[in-house]
């Protein structure tokens, strides 16, 4: 049911003709209380769209009673009149729905440096409105048609939820398919909850969930200017969640989205986990994690279904003594189970390594320590390449 499976939310996703293709490209999603608790976090990218300027000013005080999102433009180096359009969105959202501009986030994803056409979104914005006055707007229908509309380069919708034995409930929804890296993965994401939550209390369980979900995917090693991730509590259960357990579960649906995610990346064949073990820190197991997952070389190998373990050793070798405690001639490898290097020398033939199934495991065991830390990646493809040789929204 994606944001709507929480009680005290309503969603609509529109068609404004900001798409060329004419699909549904613009949504909203609005906080019914009786709270309207929220955090979110940013892209790291110095280079922000005029979406993330705007809805960090907004978060300051932790008080969310609405997020509108487009595809088909990223309003992200278009002048100060981008800027103005950012805040023309955030207006016309508020007098459709009577709350404040001020408690409305504005995301947008799509091409960079191209303007968006505020009359296209406003009469998107007063269409969603109208939408969001029925019943049927709380309802899961309308959770999809709001996963849909925010979607670009996606194959599918990305909404996941979870109901707590306590009587809360989590919901999501999520676009991204290329891009992904850290600080954020390049992405979208709402997340709602209808338990009894303060902001701060949000905050602390979605910095932490980010951090080893969302923060751990890396396709291409490319950071977009746009991402947001927003967590909106409703309080509409009445039910006070204990702050271990919620994080827990939020961590566990933020994982879900991730690895959706990860299965949608533009032109991948292969999903891969890249798990690093017995690290002298968590920090490091990430770091090594995550120069395999660049290692342009490695993917291309994993497309071509090679299991070349050297080039699993030359990319961990990048990482310098400061930022990773190991012996170079230490390391264990194995690939979807086969130990194809142990103590830096050859061990099974690599031949036994089956590639074939999308699902790819690279186990990398550093003998430093007994800090364990997996990242997410796919393989460097053909149709990676043609799909963003002539990107549009």
């Amino acid at each position: 049911m994606s944001v709507t499976a929480a009680a005290g939310f309503a969603a609509a996703g529109v068609t404004a003709g900001l798409k060329k293709s004419g699909g549904l490209d613009l949504a909203v999603v609005q906080n019914l209380g009786p709270l309207t608790s929220a955090a979110s976090v940013f892209t790291m990218n110095r280079c922000q769209a005029n979406p993330v300027i705007w809805s960090k000013q907004v978060m300051t005080d932790g008080v969310v009673s609405a997020i509108v999102l487009n595809s088909g433009g990223a309003n992200c180096y278009t002048g100060s009149i981008g800027f103005q359009t950012t805040h023309a969105t955030a207006e016309a959202v508020a007098a459709q729905l009577n709350v404040s501009s001020g408690d409305v986030l504005v995301c947008s994803t799509g091409l960079i440096g191209e303007q968006l056409n505020l009359g296209l979104v406003t009469a998107g914005i007063f269409d969603a409105g109208r939408a969001l006055k029925t019943a049927e707007s709380t309802g899961p229908e309308a959770g999809l048609a709001a996963a849909q509309a925010i979607m670009t380069t996606d194959t599918r919708p990305k909404l996941s939820e979870h109901r707590s034995p306590a009587g809360w409930t989590l919901g999501g929804m999520a676009k991204g398919a290329g891009m992904l890296a850290p600080g954020l993965a390049t992405m979208l994401v709402v997340i709602t909850t209808d338990a009894v939550l303060t902001s701060p209390q949000l905050d602390t369980a979605l910095r932490h969930a980010t951090a080893v979900t969302f923060d751990r995917l890396d396709s291409d090693g490319c950071m977009s200017t746009n991402d947001t991730v927003t967590l909106l509590g409703s309080g509409a259960s009445d039910i006070e969640a204990d702050e271990a357990e919620f994080t827990a579960a939020l961590v566990a649906l933020c994982a879900d989205l991730t690895l959706q995610l990860q299965g949608d990346a533009e032109g991948s064949g292969h999903d891969v986990a890249i798990e690093v073990r017995n690290a002298r820190t968590e920090t490091e197991a990430v770091t090594v994690a995550r120069a395999v997952s660049r290692s342009n070389l490695f993917k291309t190998a994993i497309f071509g279904n090679d299991p070349n373990w050297g080039r699993v050793l030359a990319a961990v070798g990048t990482i310098s003594e400061a930022d990773a405690a190991f012996d170079p001639y230490g390391i264990d490898v194995a690939i979807n189970g086969v130990q194809v290097c142990t103590a830096g020398e050859p061990d099974q033939p690599r031949e036994l390594v089956d590639l074939a199934p999308r699902a790819v495991t690279v186990l990398i065991d550093l003998h430093a320590g007994d800090a364990t830390a997996t990242v997410w990646t796919n393989d460097l493809t053909h149709d990676y390449v043609e799909e963003n040789s002539a990107y549009a929204s």
